[in-house]
């Protein structure tokens, strides 16, 4: 049996390296696989900043919760001419994004704080014991809320700050759009299906998804959801994605040895 599968679109960045998974599924399985974003991140514009009435200097710390909001962070300082006192804090979910502070600051001269775990939850422990700080808390215009919940269980004095915006892609005059699967990682990603498309039907076109509130999407929007990850099986979509070829799709290489012992 062969799966009617040959074109894939995955809502994301084409991978940066050749080792990414997705490009092993697409030669495995003989599928066609395109990286093309449903949304697109742009940032605010100092005129439209300032009309937040937030002057950045208020603040004595900064919480980031991902390297973009660091990346809008310091460019509206450049554009506003902003001067970052040494002694601001910075507050990171993650490691990896307390270590990306290094493009914009000499990381050793600076107090920055990260979860030990990688989980927000645990990022409150260092947050509550600088209790005395004002945290500036960068964000899109369309954010989970999760942080700003713990932040006001915990009385921490804050203010957000929209600095970038998730933006739809265009793709309503792509005549090429013809994809026989479609691959979700956030709900806006939906958002910006339906928007593009708002006639779309699903038919025959599967569409995988991760995370649950990628999967809760997909389903409010009257779809149908055919891959969904993490899951018991597989941790990540590429995973997901080839776990669930290999239960519907006769494996491309097997194909292959089959036509070379016809051929002979």
């Amino acid at each position: 049996m062969t799966l009617s599968i040959k074109k894939v679109l995955v809502s994301q960045p084409k991978p940066e390296t050749e080792k990414s998974p997705y490009f092993d599924i697409a030669e495995k399985f003989g599928v066609t696989i395109d990286f093309r974003p449903f949304i697109k991140i742009d940032g605010v514009g100092a005129k439209e900043f300032r009309a937040q009435r937030v002057n950045i200097l208020d603040y004595t710390a900064v919480i980031f919760t991902a390297k973009t909001s660091i990346d809008h962070f310091f460019r509206l300082c450049e554009e506003m001419r902003v001067q970052i006192s040494e002694s601001m804090k910075y507050f990171c979910v993650t490691e990896a994004i307390a270590v990306y502070l290094q493009k914009y600051i000499i990381y050793r001269k600076r107090k920055i704080f990260f979860s030990a775990t990688g989980k927000i939850e645990d990022l409150m422990t260092p947050i509550c014991k600088h209790n005395k700080e004002n945290y500036i808390v960068p964000v899109s215009d369309i954010h989970k809320e999760n942080l700003i919940i713990l932040l006001e269980d915990k009385k921490v004095q804050y203010s957000k700050a929209v600095m970038y915006k998730t933006v739809s892609t265009d793709f309503s005059s792509d005549p090429e759009f013809d994809y026989d699967m479609l691959v979700f990682f956030s709900p806006a990603g939906i958002s910006s299906l339906k928007k593009n498309f708002p006639e779309f039907q699903q038919n025959n076109i599967k569409i995988g998804c991760f995370g649950a509130s990628t999967a809760k999407a997909v389903k409010d929007a009257g779809l149908r959801l055919d891959i969904e990850a993490p899951n018991k099986e597989a941790s990540s979509m590429a995973a997901a994605l080839e776990n669930y070829f290999k239960k519907h799709h006769v494996v491309h290489e097997h194909e292959k040895i089959e036509n070379a012992v016809h051929v002979q």
